[in-house]
């Protein structure tokens, strides 16, 4: 299913302040410490290739993909002429591929847009595809207990994006039944030349993950788990982790 859909045109907007180099080094130092060798990569979820961009300033080979064709197109129009990165529009559930990587890597909760098991798990069956084995899988989602411990509230974020002023109001909505919490955007476009008022409302849902049922699921699709850890510190995860990296290498 799509899910961003005029939201993504705003998509960088609403996270220009978003530390993508940063992030992007953390995912070098991971990828160091738990691979071998790591050189092509392929980035499940792109989003608009921001990570790409920082990871082949880096000197790693890039393949991002994404099922949103706006946010492809972006991507591939910010890095034209750029080397190292190629884009796709394709569904991480079903993609297929005759390139064996070094690491798939998956960011920004990615897989916890995946939510049913059987998402999840052709997901996951597709990554072990796309890896030699002992590739390294390094993906980020919610994790469970920090989730449970600080539960989500109503959010509200406005930016200044000339010529538009954006406000966003997320509303969460949590099903205990099946560990999904809905954010509920709507977002306000303002034309600051003309006062013209613009309306999104989109449903983000979001599942939030426990250790024990993702490393069963690695399992099930030919991975090991190795570590997890909380995506601010590096360190041990806790309950006030509110998200974690999870580091598994295919068997």
């Amino acid at each position: 299913m799509e899910v961003f859909q005029d939201y993504a045109f705003y998509y960088n907007a609403f996270y220009k302040d978003k530390d993508y180099k940063s992030e992007a080094e953390q995912i070098d130092l991971l990828l160091k410490k738990y691979g071998k060798e790591v050189k092509h990569i392929i980035n499940f979820g792109c989003g608009t290739g921001k990570h790409d961009v920082e990871l082949a300033g880096m000197g790693y080979q890039c393949m991002g993909i994404d099922m949103s064709h706006m946010m492809i197109d972006i991507a591939k129009k910010n890095t034209l002429g750029k080397e190292n990165m190629d884009f796709a529009v394709a569904d991480i559930r079903q993609y297929k591929t005759s390139m064996n990587y070094d690491a798939v890597i998956s960011l920004f909760h990615v897989i916890s847009y995946q939510n049913t098991n059987e998402d999840l798990l052709e997901t996951l069956r597709s990554a072990r595809a796309a890896l030699s084995t002992g590739g390294i899988f390094l993906f980020d989602v919610w994790y469970g207990p920090g989730v449970l411990s600080d539960r989500p509230t109503l959010r509200v974020k406005e930016i200044q994006d000339d010529p538009y002023r954006l406000i966003r109001i997320a509303r969460p909505v949590m099903h205990d039944k099946t560990n999904v919490v809905d954010v509920c955007y709507e977002i306000f476009v303002i034309d600051n030349r003309t006062g013209e008022a613009k309306t999104i409302n989109e449903v983000h849902s979001m599942r939030y993950f426990f250790r024990p049922e993702i490393e069963s699921y690695l399992e099930e699709t030919g991975f090991k788990l190795i570590d997890n850890l909380d995506c601010v510190t590096l360190g041990a995860t806790d309950y006030d982790s509110w998200t974690s990296y999870f580091v598994a290498r295919a068997v």
